[in-house]
């Protein structure tokens, strides 16, 4: 799973990445509300973790801009402010969870993956977008009603840039999801499978649903 933590306190975001790790998460940390928002939006992320006093962009802010874009990313805000009015607040602001701090990792955890498996069943099995339709239940790729005969990897692939729903994905993410390395191996793997993927999907139709993004990734959308 996916994480991305927005905490500008330096103690609190190494303690958390550190532990979340440990326990086979994939996290990306910000310590600004602006750095958070720019992540958020490029999608990828199973969950946010999203500290309400940051600098630049506060985290009720982030939150709300981030659902006036359409997304829909499960976030947990963290505040040290844990009156009634303040949890009322965060959630009013889009949040789907609230932990006051200090809180117990054991919590943190526990409603991390509640809230993770809670959205995971919510994803309809099948992807579409135009023409092109992904059975997440039978693995069955087709596009214009016709079947397309991928690899694991190749519907991997493919998985990953429709459920980021037009986002840009990283090229970090999809080595994370595809062949689940926690690092980039420095070599053009992740180029030669969408171009194997562009192939498959793409070849002989119209219009092109696989669009490269310079400097920032992938993404799988109708050009604008």
């Amino acid at each position: 799973m996916h994480l991305l933590i927005v905490e500008d306190d330096q103690k609190t975001s190494t303690l958390l990445s550190a532990t979340l790790r440990q326990e086979g998460f994939d996290v990306l940390c910000t310590a600004n509300g602006e750095a958070g928002l720019q992540e958020a939006l490029k999608g990828g992320f199973d969950a946010l973790l999203v500290d309400i006093m940051l600098p630049k962009l506060d985290g009720l802010s982030l939150v709300r801009a981030l659902r006036a874009k359409g997304h829909a990313t499960p976030v947990i805000m963290l505040s040290a402010r844990g009156e009634v009015e303040q949890r009322v607040e965060g959630l009013d602001a889009g949040a789907d969870d609230y932990l006051p701090k200090p809180f117990a990792m054991s919590e943190l955890l526990a409603r991390l993956r509640s809230l993770v498996r809670r959205n995971t069943q919510l994803k309809p099995p099948v992807l579409t977008l135009a023409d092109l339709t992904f059975d997440t239940i039978k693995r069955e790729v087709r596009r214009s009603g016709r079947r397309i005969d991928l690899s694991p990897r190749e519907t991997l692939l493919l998985e990953c840039l429709m459920r980021a729903e037009s986002a840009v994905v990283s090229r970090r993410d999809i080595i994370s999801s595809v062949w689940e390395y926690d690092f980039d191996p420095g070599s053009n793997l992740v180029e030669v499978y969408v171009r194997r993927l562009r192939e498959k999907i793409d070849r002989d139709h119209s219009p092109a649903l696989i669009q490269t993004v310079r400097g920032l990734g992938y993404a799988l959308r109708l050009q604008p």
